[in-house]
């Protein structure tokens, strides 16, 4: 796993092909129990990472396309599963918890409900106030901006719109660790904004 811009922050990726970018797990390490977002699969040395870090107790998927590898490391964990409310009669795996909007995952990690990307309520997280962590509708194709999801993908564009606009008037956010592409770590609500600006 790599260091990101904290010391309690730590990512790793499955590079897609067929996508040409990506994608990427974190993982939040804490004393009270350590969380994994859209975790991808890890290799032996991320394995023995993690458990170096103490393992994991909760992973928290942002949308039903991002389960990724969460039931192979709960099963092996025992750590318990979070996904979006909005989401809970299709899902696609069993969840200990379902997750609205403004709720906190724990403390300092907040849920954002997301309307009209490619499935019904994803999730992103504001841990902290200052990283903003994206599963499906923020992406990055390119390093140092951030995109949307094409057209063709999302349920209603009105609405992905009006979501990443909500993402774009957080105050605080430095730091925006996408699910899919090149995270970017300065001026995160300056892209955010510039984004809103192209749409």
């Amino acid at each position: 796993m790599k260091s990101l811009h904290r010391p309690d922050l730590y990512a790793w990726s499955s590079f897609n092909p067929a996508r040409n970018i990506d994608f990427n797990g974190v993982a939040w390490i804490r004393h009270s129990g350590n969380i994994l977002i859209d975790p991808v699969a890890l290799s032996n040395h991320d394995w023995n990472h993690l458990e170096s870090l103490g393992g994991v107790a909760w992973i928290v998927l942002t949308n039903s396309d991002h389960v990724r590898s969460a039931p192979e490391i709960a099963n092996q964990t025992y750590a318990k599963i979070a996904g979006p409310a909005a989401e809970k009669d299709n899902f696609p795996i069993h969840c200990d918890r379902w997750l609205v909007d403004g709720e906190e995952v724990v403390p300092g990690l907040k849920a954002i409900e997301l309307q009209g990307s490619k499935t019904p309520g994803e999730l992103a997280l504001l841990l902290e106030e200052t990283t903003l962590i994206t599963g499906d509708l923020v992406r990055a194709h390119k390093a140092g901006t951030l995109t949307i999801l094409p057209d063709e993908k999302l349920l209603n564009r009105k609405e992905a719109v009006a979501s990443v606009q909500r993402l774009a008037d957080l105050t605080q956010v430095e730091t925006v660790l996408v699910g899919d592409g090149w995270s970017v770590f300065r001026d995160g609500r300056d892209r955010l904004k510039e984004l809103v600006a192209t749409l």
